[in-house]
């Protein structure tokens, strides 16, 4: 009795060539090379500190030459700085997408707490965070006035969209918006350096949630 024939295996199948993916577009790998930059850049600091996050350093953990990020940053001041706006970026994502409409003061309030925390209880931001101390320290150049000046801005416009309808002077409105960012990069800092844990700091954000309603009420003081 004889075998039975074996299939045949399509042989145009077998030769037909892998299918190429896309080519990417200039901006899609202007994006990926100074995303991965930045990345590098954090995890620099991260890891081995601001001080020792030099030049060659940043374009080794990105896999480029420093060439590159001449190309894209201008230098080392402009990778930190555009890792501030980066950082800057992704907190304010979290706010703005807080809802306005149809929630409470309460509710914009614990939101707003619980989302900046967050961002700054963040490995991200603890990195970032040594860079602000480093640009705004150095205090010098009319490009860190202009950003510092920037971020001032949109960090208002964030505020003012969550809390525009409060009875209090714009002054206080300033003093509140200090007040919580301080609380809150003070909160991440103390939790950053205490190696027993990393709890999160409940009392103190339900404190800073409490007086932010309290004060934009317009409550006694």
């Amino acid at each position: 009795m004889s075998a039975a024939p074996r299939p045949r295996t399509p042989r145009r199948a077998a030769l037909e060539p892998p299918a190429r993916r896309p080519r990417r577009t200039h901006a899609e790998r202007t994006a990926e090379t100074r995303a991965k930059l930045l990345a590098a850049v954090v995890e620099s600091i991260a890891e081995v500190g601001l001080a020792r996050t030099t030049a060659p350093e940043i374009a080794r953990r990105a896999g480029v030459t420093w060439g590159a990020v001449q190309h894209h940053f201008g230098g080392k001041d402009g990778i930190l700085v555009a890792a501030l706006e980066d950082s800057f970026r992704r907190l304010a994502e979290r706010l703005a997408s807080i809802p306005v409409e149809g929630t409470t003061l309460e509710e914009r309030a614990a939101l707003f707490v619980d989302r900046a925390w967050e961002h700054m209880a963040s490995a991200h931001y603890r990195s970032t965070s040594e860079i602000l101390r480093h640009v705004t320290g150095r205090g010098r150049g009319r490009a860190r006035h202009e950003w510092r000046e920037r971020m001032r801005a949109e960090w208002e416009q964030l505020w003012g969209r969550l809390f525009a309808g409060a009875r209090i002077s714009r002054a206080r409105h300033v003093v509140l918006q200090h007040f919580a960012a301080s609380l809150l990069s003070g909160l991440a800092a103390s939790v950053a350096i205490d190696d027993r844990a990393r709890a999160v700091p409940s009392a103190e954000l339900a404190l800073l949630k409490e007086t932010l309603v309290r004060e934009l009420r317009g409550g006694p003081r």
